[in-house]
């Protein structure tokens, strides 16, 4: 049975026991019986424990903007629940920057190619583009483990995690070859992998999964159960769970909309999209009761263009997402794992669109709305003004929002409880091994 870790309150009250706890009654087992530890030994030990602090590396990389945003969330509330522990971020895409075929040829980088492919709308190219990027990966391999070798023999840390896909087979082999003791771990910012290999390689690392799908996946590829986690749903930012003060609260009112009429919250991520203009005018034509929030992130031209639409606020880029997700009753987007995640969070229903340009990562996102049964998805956004009608329906919006309700993820908080459990299982492990080593001439003389 996979281990399921669960944290209401976020609290470090309810930590793994402590290694100097475990050290106390530590016995080893020699030819000539169970010996308990000598004080003077067990005293040494529970030192070096006490005075070594952890140091973690979370590895991230810039192609969409969701893996540093998980990143980020992680390491404040490390810093808050575990002050102890010293935790560094890095940019894979900026250590591997010399080998990046595209930076080589160019100025720029593999992932701002990405990202202007998102930002004009080429989702339906990735699948080609990803293709190629893993075969590329796997042409480059010796080069980028030759690279993260030297790097982990500067700062050998104590734990190394992965919040990125397609390069976790390239970085396990290479933290094995210089620090084979080391976990690594994947946390998963992906519902599901796919295509496979994107997310899970079949090795013996540790992987976080938010659904149970994803859980199969690493099971039908032979992880070991007592390396896989379950947490609860996505990485959100620490905001999203922050109590709200009522004298601060944004209102309807406040940005020129009205409190008796629905209001849909389109988001299409950081560069937006001209589909947001297009869904604006349509649901004004065919459904004029219904006001629309446009989150448009980086594209001015696209907030000035909706600018002094009757019943639409379009706003510019904002680190404040969740105050205008509480205003909206439903949210309508591209079937990203973290918009939706965020709006499910705020308790919104969600209209998603799945087509061939949808991209291959994002694909099993819009099965999992359909089985959790808190949205619609429907085959293009031309099809937005019946999902619209249907959503609207009579007791459709109440269920959908109890059924998002439900989920409660709590994963920024259950997922450092998990980062907690490892370090302590190896470093008792690793504790034992010295222990051995420090008796075994001892019960030799003896």
């Amino acid at each position: 049975m996979a281990k399921v870790i669960r944290m209401p309150d976020g609290s470090a009250a309810k930590r793994a026991k402590p290694l100097r706890a475990m050290l106390r009654s530590f016995t080893v087992q020699s030819k000539a019986g169970f010996l308990r530890i000598d004080p003077g030994a067990r005293h040494a030990l529970n030192i070096r424990a006490a005075q070594h602090r952890p140091m973690i590396e979370l590895f991230y990389f810039d192609a969409g903007g969701g893996h540093r945003s998980a990143s980020t969330a992680l390491l404040q509330v490390i810093t808050q629940s575990y002050p102890q522990w010293q935790v560094t971020l890095v940019n894979l895409q900026e250590l591997l920057q010399d080998i990046d075929p595209v930076h080589r040829l160019s100025k720029f980088q593999s992932q701002d190619v990405y990202n202007a492919m998102l930002k004009r709308g080429w989702t339906g190219a990735t699948t080609v583009i990803l293709r190629a990027l893993q075969q590329g990966i796997r042409a480059l391999s010796p080069l980028m483990e030759m690279q993260l070798r030297r790097h982990w023999q500067q700062s050998k840390p104590d734990l190394v995690v992965s919040l990125i896909p397609n390069f976790n087979g390239v970085m396990f082999r290479a933290l094995r070859d210089v620090l084979p003791t080391v976990p690594y771990i994947t946390v998963m910012t992906d519902l599901a992998d796919s295509p496979p290999r994107f997310w899970q390689e079949a090795q013996d690392q540790y992987l976080v999964c938010g659904t149970e799908k994803a859980m199969r996946q690493a099971r039908a590829i032979g992880y070991r159960p007592n390396r896989i986690f379950r947490v609860s749903g996505m990485v959100l930012k620490p905001q999203f769970y922050q109590s709200v003060d009522p004298c601060a609260v944004l209102t309807r009112q406040a940005i020129g909309l009205n409190d008796a009429r629905p209001v849909a919250l389109i988001m299409f991520g950081g560069y937006s999209a001209d589909t947001a203009l297009q869904i604006v005018h349509t649901l004004r034509d065919d459904h004029p009761s219904v006001q629309t929030i446009v989150m448009c992130g980086h594209n001015e031209a696209l907030r000035r263009k909706l600018q002094g639409i009757d019943g639409c606020h379009a706003v510019g880029f904002t680190s404040d997402v969740p105050s205008y997700l509480r205003l909206a009753d439903f949210f309508i987007g591209k079937p990203g794992p973290g918009s939706i995640s965020e709006a499910l969070h705020i308790g919104l229903p969600v209209i998603v669109e799945r087509t061939r340009k949808t991209m291959t990562q994002e694909r099993y996102n819009t099965v999992w709305i359909e089985e959790q049964k808190i949205g619609i998805v429907v085959t293009g956004f031309d099809k937005i003004s019946s999902a619209v009608e249907k959503m609207l329906r009579r007791n459709v919006l109440a269920r959908f929002r109890a059924n998002a309700a439900r989920l409660d993820n709590q994963a920024l908080f259950e997922i450092p409880r998990i980062f907690d459990q490892i370090l302590a299982d190896h470093s008792a492990a690793a504790h034992a091994v010295a222990v051995s080593a420090a008796i075994r001439p001892r019960v030799e003389a003896g």
